[in-house]
């Protein structure tokens, strides 16, 4: 399918979600991680502010896990074209931007490239790890220039089902998609 084909569809299927569902799917998704990853002290992890209106993966469960756990937590900032990302702590203050997207007040970007996992946005992943988003490409520009041992992981209510038939060069691929019941690794650099 195309992408704005699977935008459609992955965002009708999140809105047909209740609240209680998309906690508890969340819950199973913060479980997943964890289970899988196991992050300890003093790694880092840039993770993305859900966008409540858009029914997205809670993950302040993640946040305030790895916060409690002296795992160093950063967070994206749209700062004119560009995604940085900010590190926070327990009390960074945030604002709400033009898109209703909460963020840290400061806009100093951390500089740090070298995250251990980048856990990102997306509506849909396919089998070969390619995502959908909103359509953008913040986050593609974001994985330009991180470095290549950074395990990119997608975090999603919905297994691939289907291929992503529109995909451009200049699309880069997850490493990993965690669901409530799967961890999938599409891992092919050999960084494992």
């Amino acid at each position: 399918m195309l992408k704005a084909e699977l935008r459609k569809k992955y965002t009708q299927k999140r809105k047909a979600l209740s609240a209680d569902e998309a906690f508890l799917l969340s819950e199973r998704i913060f479980k997943n991680f964890v289970d899988y990853f196991k992050p300890i002290t003093g790694q880092k992890v840039h993770i993305f502010i859900p966008i409540e209106k858009f029914m997205e993966i809670d993950t302040q469960l993640f946040i305030n896990y790895f916060l409690s756990r002296n795992i160093r937590v950063f967070v994206p900032k749209i700062a004119g074209m560009k995604l940085i990302s900010v590190e926070i702590f327990t009390d960074t203050e945030f604002e709400t931007n033009a898109w209703g997207i909460s963020e840290p007040v400061s806009d100093e970007d951390s500089g740090c490239l070298d995250f251990d996992y980048v856990i990102t946005p997306l509506l849909y992943c396919d089998h070969r790890g390619n995502r959908v988003g909103y359509g953008k490409g913040f986050y593609d520009g974001f994985f330009e220039g991180i470095s290549e041992k950074s395990k990119k992981t997608g975090v999603n209510y919905f297994n691939p089902d289907e291929n992503i038939d529109d995909v451009w060069e200049y699309d880069i691929p997850l490493d990993y998609l965690v669901t409530p019941t799967d961890v999938l690794s599409f891992f092919s650099k050999g960084l494992e």
